[in-house]
């Protein structure tokens, strides 16, 4: 047994030893321990150095608010973690864990000599530091701040971890596992409502695991604990316990993360090590108690000074006694419970020193009947020791005049200066606070979302007021799903009440500009740099946090926060509500990458998306290209071809007889409702009210600059519902934007917008016998040009699959698309080309469709166009509906820049000598003019054309409308091309072939 450890204390397992190592020493700590609390068991309290300074830091706090002992944890290959919260981090066996921020040991840091300058490192320095000379920045200031960034040591190894993410729908979540919490979801899951309770702590119970001498309802309150989360269970609450709520976001969506795995000797195969959860919940209760403040004086950061509600954490859950020879400085009721329980459990409290003037007379007889000295009216001044404190200096206060110090030995120092709401969640929904004038501190005012706030989260205080209240809360969320519920009043006995008065820094009787009185401890922001931030001109609560750091290390000032406004409201000589709160933002602790990312890491971090028809594909030899999120067929090989012979070959078999095509990568969109066609109208360049269901039309889509943003076939399947293709790279985009206008410029039309991209699979088939191939397969539409020309669209039955058949093209030769639910693509796939073998259909791939189009000059967005293309540039002006009032982007397009003559334009080039260009290669049109040339513009697609028997390419050149016939020239590294500028339109061009 360790020396600090306490025999029968506690809710660790005394049987069950646990081996860990810390900086290479190998400790024994119990299950159940955090590495924070088996190393104060062993006497360890030196945990970590500070950011800035590098001073010796010990534990402050027993939560996941702590901000000193950041550790590296390692729990075997590739599993190493930095700033790990010793406080946090559960005991398992073999766990390795080590010091940060320090070199070449922790008691022995050299970088500890920032210290003795600390006077040259006062707030903002690095802001007056680094600006001068402006020669250094490159070889001297940005390698040291670089060096000197970070606290932990960064992972080197791929993680082998797994993560996983679930959705979770509930009737009411209870965040915060306390005494409130529980009443709360005790009280709404007996009217029949859904309930999860959820806590970041390993065991639900809050403050009542430290608490253990408090009667509830006739019993002790561990055992009347127990009993509650006996019931709990028994009416189907769900209870997720090291599940932290990490944010909270519009429409009571809460995101949680689960410690699935890490407290685990031999996690199970499989299984992941971190679980984030997606809830929707109708209604939240946040019942996340409070954090105790620390108080401001110089020497407050020593080892061995801590909060007093973390002493007695350790002491009544873990069994760990924080020292032999205890004092305490306080403002706040408290602290006198801590102290009389370390007491009561063989330690001695030297004294306690009160900041007030005066002290309920119960906490006075308590203190003095444990032959505990209360010094009312003090002040502390000063700590002393090096890697641990040894004394405090306290000081009388009189009349706003500090008397003289008196030392005090001692070996742990426990501080409080009251407690603080947690408002984080609270705050991430927008919900407005209101200060306290009484208690000094933000409370929950105005909400946005449906949620009920409890207990101490909104500044009760004494269990009694909080099981209350707790049971208020889970009325109000069963009532407010119109369920009745009822509530059970708890008799507390032996309650701990408890009030206090709010402190800035503490007052001193030594120079306030030299003390060393921290406020943010990780960043070693001291109470003399936010009153240096004043009065430099920060008079922002966020200036003075940039300006300072204070609030912006790991605990995003959960320590800090209050202690740095009010220091920064007095020196600005105001109400701290007039100085304002900085903003609380997700996450709500330091929240692992991998707990985001989830699924998405190794082969699946860039999601690959494959169409039905891709097994196919794949069993045929297809080469395949990445082509937006899509995995697509870039080619078929036969026996010995390359892609060069594979690609000709599928273009030839196409135009002389028949090809197919998987299209199902098209992007696809409903536009539905009464309002679909005036939709329609606003949002692309052709008029759509004219067009008779079952016909098709080419869409053209703008954004507001006029410039091509998408394009696609758009058929009109009834007078209120418009089948919409988009590119396959443009289909999110295309949504987002319709979505966008619908939501926010026109509230009023009457339209659903429904993404079915991969509802549809579909096939393309082109070429001259590709109507004989499908007549084969169509029941219930007639396919002569007479019935079905060319821009129509019908629903109709193909190899027996209900199917949407549209008769287009995208190469030039007779086409049709027919798309098929997706779970009927694969079987629609091999019908057709078993219905095409006695024509030699050939399958064909991206390259062949991309030599296709391009023989035809059809557009494929984003290659042809670069964001700076309008309908004129690219020849599409005949897309504009001219007797059209407005659309997006119709204004942009008469700005004089866009009507220019001079701009670049979308034309065909042919070279002389039948050289095939390269795809982004610079035009000029004079080869002769000095360096540097004066770009014209450059090649955006070339190919080898099979049905022309040469090369084709297109381009956008600076006037390209106005130089048909005209030679333009082609730097290359092996010379220059000569190519005469063309129609885009390269093959039949009067379009015969399409409408045979």
């Amino acid at each position: 047994m360790s020396r600090y450890r306490i025999p029968g204390m506690g809710r660790v397992d005394p049987a069950a030893t646990v081996s860990f190592t810390f900086d290479g020493r190998t400790y024994q700590g119990l299950r159940g321990d955090t590495v924070a609390s088996a190393l104060l068991a062993n006497g360890v309290h030196l945990m970590g150095r500070s950011f800035k300074y590098h001073r010796p830091r010990g534990v402050v706090t027993a939560g996941s608010e702590e901000p000193n002992a950041l550790i590296g944890t390692s729990r075997g290959k590739g599993r190493f973690e930095p700033n790990t919260r010793a406080t946090v981090q559960e005991l398992r066996a073999g766990l390795t864990t080590e010091s940060q921020n320090k070199w070449p040991r922790l008691s022995f840091d050299i970088g500890a000599v920032n210290d003795r300058a600390y006077m040259l490192f006062s707030a903002g320095f690095y802001y007056k530091t680094f600006m001068w000379p402006r020669s250094f920045w490159d070889k001297v200031y940005e390698p040291f701040i670089r060096a000197a960034a970070g606290l932990g040591k960064s992972p080197t190894e791929v993680d082998p971890d797994s993560y996983a993410h679930r959705n979770l729908h509930t009737d009411v979540l209870v965040v915060g596992g306390g005494p409130a919490g529980i009443s709360a979801a005790l009280t709404a899951a007996k009217s029949g409502a859904r309930v999860v309770l959820v806590d970041e702590n390993p065991e639900m119970g809050g403050s009542l695991l430290s608490d253990p001498s408090v009667r509830i309802d006739g019993r002790g309150s561990w055992a009347w604990l127990a009993e509650q989360l006996s019931q709990l269970r028994a009416v189907g609450v769900r209870l997720m316990t090291r599940t932290t709520a990490i944010g909270y976001y519009h429409q009571n969506f809460v995101g949680l993360v689960e410690r699935v795995t890490d407290h685990l000797d031999q996690p199970p195969h499989g299984a992941p090590r971190e679980r984030m959860w997606h809830v929707r919940a109708e209604q939240v209760v946040l019942a996340q108690g409070a954090l105790e403040k620390p108080l401001v004086f110089d020497g407050n950061d020593r080892p061995g000074v801590m909060l007093a509600g973390a002493a007695q954490t350790y002491l009544n859950r873990y069994g760990v006694k924080v020292g032999d020879n205890a004092a305490v400085v306080t403002s706040h009721d408290s602290a006198y419970y801590a102290a009389f329980d370390l007491v009561d459990a063989g330690a001695r409290v030297a004294a306690i020193a009160d900041t007030r003037d005066s002290v309920r007379p119960d906490l006075l007889d308590a203190a003095r009947k444990r032959g505990i000295q209360v010094l009312t009216g003090h002040t502390a001044t000063a700590t002393e020791g090096r890697l641990r404190v040894k004394s405090v200096r306290v000081n009388p206060v009189r009349n706003g005049q500090v008397g003289a110090g008196r030392k005090i030995a001692c070996d742990v120092l426990l501080i409080s200066g009251g407690w603080t709401p947690s408002l984080h969640l609270f705050s991430h929904t927008k919900g407005s606070l209101t200060w306290d004038a009484d208690s000094r501190t933000f409370l929950p005012n105005h909400k946005t979302e449906a949620c009920q706030i409890a207990g101490a989260g909104r500044g009760l205080w004494g269990y009694g007021p909080v099981l209350e209240d707790g049971v208020k809360a889970g009325m109000a969320a069963a009532q407010a799903l119109g369920r009745s519920a009822e509530g059970s009043d708890a008799r507390v006995e032996g309650d701990r009440p408890g009030t206090g008065s709010s402190q800035k820094e503490l007052p001193t009787d030594r120079s306030p500009g030299k003390a060393k009185a921290f406020v943010d401890y990780q960043n070693d922001v001291t109470a003399k740099d936010i009153r240096l931030a004043v009065r430099e001109g920060m008079r922002s609560i966020e200036h003075v946090k940039r300006y300072t750091t204070n609030g912006m290390a790991t605990d995003q000032g959960k320590m800090s926060n209050i202690n740095g406004l009010m220091i920064a409201a007095d020196a600005l000589g105001k109400e701290p509500p007039q100085v304002g709160l900085t903003t609380f933002r997700p996450p709500y602790t330091p929240t692992s990458f991998g707990a985001f990312a989830g699924y998405h890491k190794g082969a699946t971090f860039e999601i690959t998306r494959k169409t039905p028809i891709d097994p196919w594909a794949e069993a045929r030899g297809a080469v395949f290209e990445p082509v937006s999120l899509w995995r697509r067929a870039w080619y078929f090989p036969q026996a010995g071809e390359d892609m060069h012979a594979a690609v000709a070959r599928e273009c030839r078999m196409t135009r002389a007889s028949v090809g197919m095509f998987d299209a199902s990568t098209l992007g696809k969109i409903e536009v539905a409702g009464p309002d679909a066609v005036e939709f329609m109208n606003r949002m692309y360049t052709n008029p759509w009210t004219k067009l008779a269901p079952g016909r098709c039309r080419y869409g053209l889509l703008l954004g507001e600059d006029g410039f091509i943003r998408d394009d696609g076939v758009i058929g009109r399947m009834s007078q209120d519902l418009f089948h919409v293709t988009t590119t396959t790279g443009g289909a999110a985009r295309v949504m987002n934007m319709m979505e966008d206008y619908l939501q926010t410029e026109w509230p009023d039309l009457d339209v659903w917008l429904t993404s079915t991209t991969e509802q549809w699979a579909t096939v393309a088939l082109n070429g001259p016998n590709a109507r004989k191939v499908l007549e084969k397969l169509v029941e219930g539409q007639d396919l002569s040009d007479e019935a079905f020309p060319h821009m129509s669209v019908a629903e109709c039955t193909v190899a027996g699959l209900p199917a949407r058949l549209f008769r287009i093209s995208f190469t030039g030769e007779l086409g049709f698309e027919v798309n098929v639910p997706a779970r009927h693509g694969l079987q629609l796939w091999k019908a057709i080309h078993d219905a095409g073998q006695q024509y030699d259909i050939c399958p064909y791939g991206t390259e062949t469709m991309h030599v296709l189009r391009a023989e035809k000059g059809y557009i494929i967005v984003g290659q042809d166009t670069d964001g700076t293309v309008t309908p004129q540039d690219a020849g599409l002006d005949w897309a504009i509906g001219k007797a059209k009032k407005d659309f997006v982007g119709k204004r942009s397009l008469s700005r004089p820049d866009i009507v220019a003559p001079n701009r670049k334009q979308l034309v065909g080039l042919l070279t002389e000598d039948g050289t095939k260009l390269e795809e982004g290669a610079q035009i000029v049109l004079d080869p002769n003019q000095s360096l540097p040339m004066t770009m014209a513009g450059h090649v955006t697609s070339s190919y080898d054309s099979v049905a022309l028997g040469r090369p084709i390419a297109m381009a956008v050149v600076t006037g390209g409308h106005g130089m048909m016939g005209k030679t333009v020239h082609i730097p290359m590294p092996n010379g220059t091309i000569r190519a005469t500028v063309t129609s885009t339109n390269f093959y039949d061009p009067t379009g015969e072939r399409l409408k045979a």
